[in-house]
């Protein structure tokens, strides 16, 4: 049965920057077919109001869902666990002695926790890095979001063969779940894969014709160790190593200088924005203003809630916006209109899924949340764009679809029992921490 948003103020974040006051989304199944104003499809016969589902949308504004393009989403078990240290310290002191006590089926529940966390501030696609993906993947399916899941990689070591069997399986997670469910190739990082290690990981994005998705330049300490130890910086060592022959999504880029840029424009590689993990690892701040000055493309995630420790992208959009302006000094840098843009169809690229969602569109996927803007922080109006990202909320979002289905309506989820979560998540920290 079609659905038909009415009423609805619409933000498509498409190419010609369409808007809509008052105007209508009509979706069929898993796909948008019409956005626009309601009698133009009424007058050309495309739609019997009596024959369709009518969502009211009147408040309430309507944007493609979010993206977050880097997270590691079953690290929702350490939130508020190690805080006030350094990169390297806070992994392998805290966060990797942990991740040790974590079975492959505490990964379910916690991801589920923070599918329920995204979903309730907008985000309806997330990218993810990490281990148990059989797990995250199920988690995925039941919740209803969509996901492009990555095996964090490490090696070579002994545990380097049983994570090629996880790849294996993940792949075929990309027949299932009515197709929400897709992958990249994760080596974590230059600092924990050797180069032969890396050439793997390249050959194995060239098997599974997919992208890459790593953890780059995100820390001083990091580049001036490539650089003593191979001669490079990180994102030149990758290019020498052949992995810009693939699409590559680079989380941080905190660390990157004007060479580094420009070979990462040339090849196209994306750069994840990551504000407030890197602001609370004391990483630093990416130069986000000079990479879209170069045509990079810079989408936006939240890293893990160990280090966040939240997921919403809405938060992120506001960091980015202001971050951009107080480092380079200039009150033009970063718009709000671009930073949505980073949550959107940017990071939409970033994923690999830009022909898909991203934008609200006929034959894009029917991702679609509905933000109430009918609070006394939307007020006196202005432009949507500029009073969500400067002060909005994630609780402004009232209702989220992904994929045609209704996962959020009214504030309430319908896809996760969260009493059942937090029950779970509870006796999963009482045996990890204590």
């Amino acid at each position: 049965m079609k659905t038909l948003i009415k009423n609805i103020d619409i933000i498509a974040m498409d190419a010609q920057n369409h808007r809509y006051e008052g105007g209508v989304i009509l979706y069929d199944d898993d796909t948008i077919e019409y956005v626009g104003v309601l009698s133009e499809i009424i007058d050309s016969g495309k739609v019997d109001l009596k024959q369709v589902k009518v969502i009211d949308g009147k408040g309430m504004l309507a944007l493609p869902g979010f993206i977050n393009a880097h997270t590691h989403i079953a690290m929702t078990a350490f939130r508020g666990y190690a805080d006030n240290m350094p990169l390297w310290e806070w992994l392998s002191e805290r966060i990797w002695p942990m991740e040790d006590r974590l079975k492959p089926e505490d990964a379910y529940w916690l991801s589920l926790l923070g599918a329920a966390e995204m979903i309730s501030a907008g985000v309806t696609t997330f990218s993810d890095m990490y281990m148990f993906t059989n797990n995250i993947a199920q988690a995925v399916s039941d919740s209803g979001m969509r996901a492009v899941l990555s095996r964090g990689m490490i090696g070579p070591n002994e545990q380097m063969w049983q994570r090629f069997r996880d790849i294996e399986e993940l792949a075929e997670w990309q027949n299932r779940a009515e197709g929400r469910i897709s992958m990249m190739i994760g080596p974590h990082s230059v600092y924990t894969c050797s180069p032969e290690f890396l050439k793997t990981c390249r050959q194995l994005a060239e098997k599974y014709e997919t992208g890459i998705h790593i953890h780059l330049s995100e820390t001083a300490r990091e580049t001036a160790d490539c650089v003593r130890e191979y001669g490079y910086t990180p994102v030149k060592h990758l290019y020498e190593l052949g992995f810009f022959d693939f699409p590559v999504t680079a989380a941080h880029c905190v660390h990157v200088t004007c060479d580094d840029m420009d070979l990462m424009a040339k090849h196209n590689v994306t750069a994840v924005h990551c504000p407030s993990s890197n602001m609370k690892l004391a990483s630093g701040f990416a130069p986000v203003d000079e990479m879209l000055e170069r045509g990079i493309t810079v989408s936006l995630g939240t890293d893990g809630a160990a280090s966040n420790n939240n997921l919403s992208i809405l938060k992120e959009m506001s960091l980015a916006a202001l971050i951009a302006k107080g480092y380079t000094g200039n009150p033009k840098a970063l718009p709000a209109q671009t930073a949505v843009k980073m949550a959107t169809n940017m990071s939409a690229k970033a994923v690999m899924l830009e022909d898909k969602i991203g934008s609200l569109e006929a034959g894009k996927k029917a991702d679609i949340q509905l933000i109430d803007i009918s609070c006394p922080h939307y007020y006196p109006k202005a432009d949507p764009l500029v009073h969500l990202v400067y002060s909005g909320y994630s609780g402004d979002v009232n209702t989220v679809i992904i994929n045609g289905r209704v996962v959020m309506q009214d504030r309430m989820l319908t896809t996760i029992d969260l009493n059942q979560v937090y029950r779970e998540v509870d006796r999963i920290i009482k045996r990890i921490r204590y």
